[in-house]
């Protein structure tokens, strides 16, 4: 038997890594998007806390990169 035989496989294909980290960054972009927006002062309230940003804008960016991360995973480069 030669060494060649015993050959490592990745999980995913570089397709899929690719995806994959685009997605964690759409995630991160979402986290970032969705900060800020308090007071320094306890005593004061802050209405840019509910701003269409951090409401809005920032949980859809960080679900659409929750999706894109899952067909990462489920997509099957080997079926064109």
């Amino acid at each position: 038997m030669k060494k060649d035989d015993h050959k490592q496989d990745f999980l995913f294909d570089k397709i899929n890594y690719k995806i994959l980290l685009i997605g964690i960054g759409v995630i991160a972009l979402g986290f970032i998007l969705m900060s800020g927006g308090g007071s320094d002062d306890p005593n004061v309230f802050n209405e840019e806390i509910f701003n269409f940003r951090r409401i809005r804008l920032a949980p859809t960016t960080v679900l659409i990169g929750f999706g894109i991360t899952v067909y990462a995973i489920l997509k099957n480069p080997k079926k064109q």
